[in-house]
């Protein structure tokens, strides 16, 4: 009598990043558009991930990384930019001739 073997199967793959929390902080604090579209991909990742659409879900979490990525380095520019019109204006005020003097 043969011993029982079990037939053989894989190990589950590992659940992907949905990157929802990073999208949500991106959406807030960075960029609006491309924090709503990782989001909405980040979104999609447990449930495509649980009804056993492991490509998909991979597939998701690539594209909710991708726009995560994107927003946050949109919004580290525009602060970048901003600082430096700031300053690039402050200190053109503080070196114009028409300025005035209050209190003096």
């Amino acid at each position: 009598m043969e011993p029982f073997q079990q037939p053989f199967s894989q190990p589950p793959m590992p659940r992907p990043k949905n990157w929802l929390v990073e999208s949500i902080l991106v959406t807030i604090f960075c960029c609006l558009p491309f924090g709503i579209a990782g989001i909405v991909n980040a979104a999609s990742v447990n449930s495509r991930f649980d009804s056993g659409d492991y490509e998909g879900a991979l597939r998701a979490s690539q594209q909710a990384g991708k726009w995560t990525k994107i927003g946050f380095g949109i919004g580290i520019a525009v602060i970048v930019l901003y600082a430096i019109f700031i300053f690039t204006v402050g200190k053109n005020m503080m070196q114009s001739p028409y300025r005035t003097s209050y209190g003096q």
